[in-house]
C-alpha cells in the first residue's frame, strides 16, 4: 500500500511521527510512505491554499518532504508533484495534538487536508488526538496504541463520493478507551472560540483566540460527547454542504 502522510501542526510535530508509525503499520514491510506536511504550524487553516502565490517544498530527508503552504497544500503537491505517476492508496491526515470534533472541523487544517485527499477520489482519514492537563503522560497514548487498530476498521467503512473519515482518540491511558464509535459531528451551544487581549512589554495591545472547552454542551452521541467519554469517535464526512433538509423551504420562499 502506499501511503500520503501529512498534518497541520508541522514537519517536526511530535502527532506526525505518531502517524507516521501508524502507516508503516498499515502499509506492510512492502509497502510505502510519502511524508509532505508544512515546514511550519498551520493550525487553522481549515481548507485552505496558496492560491495567488508560488509554493516550494524541500526534502528534510528520505520521503519526507516540508512544504511552505497550508496542509492542503501538501495535499496537492504531493498527488500533482511528487506522487504523480503513482497516486496513494490512502491518505493520512494527523495526529493533530488536539481533538477535531463539533464545529472544529470547520476550522481544522487536519480535517482540510483529509477533504483534499476526498475530493482527489483517495481514501483519506484525518487523526487528532484529544488531550487535557491532567491527562496521561504521554498524551498520544491512545492514538499510539490503537492507531493502526482503529484506521483498519475504518478502511473498511465506505469511501463514496468523495466521503473522507474524521477520527478523534479520547485523552485516556492506552487501556482507557472504551472503544470505536461511529457518530455524527455534534455542535456546540456554546462559543467555540473566546478572545483575550494582551499588553506587550512594549506597551502595545494585541488580540488572542483561546479555544474553549465547552464539549458537555454537544448533543448526546455526537462526537465531542462520545470522545469526553472515553470513546474513539469516527464521523463520515462528505466536503458538499448544501442543506438538502432547506431546499423546498428555500425555493417556497423564493416564490
Amino acid at each position: 500500500m502506499r501511503i500520503l502522510v501529512t498534518n497541520d501542526d508541522g514537519i517536526n510535530a511530535p502527532g506526525l511521527a505518531v502517524a507516521e508509525a501508524i502507516a508503516a503499520e498499515i502499509a506492510g514491510p512492502e509497502g510505502e510512505i510519502l511524508v509532505v506536511a508544512p515546514e511550519s504550524e498551520r493550525s487553522g487553516a481549515s481548507h485552505a491554499v496558496t492560491y495567488t502565490g508560488g509554493l516550494s517544498f524541500t526534502r528534510v530527508g528520505g520521503r519526507r518532504f516540508a512544504v511552505d503552504g497550508f496542509p492542503a497544500d501538501c495535499i496537492l503537491i504531493g498527488l500533482r508533484k511528487i506522487m504523480k505517476d503513482a497516486p496513494p492508496d490512502l491518505v493520512i491526515s494527523g495526529v493533530n495534538r488536539g481533538h477535531n470534533v463539533a464545529e472544529d472541523v470547520v476550522y481544522s487544517g487536519t480535517v482540510g487536508a483529509a477533504m483534499e485527499g476526498g475530493l482527489a477520489g483517495i481514501r483519506s482519514v484525518a487523526l487528532s488526538q484529544f488531550y487535557v492537563n491532567d491527562g496521561p503522560d504521554d498524551p498520544f497514548a491512545a492514538s499510539r496504541a490503537h492507531g493502526a487498530e482503529v484506521l483498519r476498521k475504518v478502511l473498511k467503512m465506505p469511501f463514496e463520493a468523495g466521503a473522507f473519515y474524521n477520527v478523534n482518540f479520547p485523552a485516556v491511558a492506552a487501556g482507557g478507551i472504551r472503544g470505536v464509535a461511529v457518530c455524527p459531528q455534534g455542535l456546540r451551544r456554546e462559543a467555540t472560540f473566546d478572545v483575550t487581549e494582551y499588553t506587550a512589554p512594549n506597551g502595545r495591545n494585541f488580540q488572542f483566540l483561546k479555544h474553549g472547552i465547552r464539549n458537555a454542551s454537544a448533543p448526546d452521541g455526537s462526537d465531542a460527547r462520545m470522545c469526553i467519554d472515553g470513546w474513539v469517535a469516527v464521523t463520515p464526512l462528505r466536503p458538499r454542504l448544501t442543506a438538502l433538509d432547506l431546499m423546498d423551504r428555500a425555493r417556497a420562499a423564493l416564490e
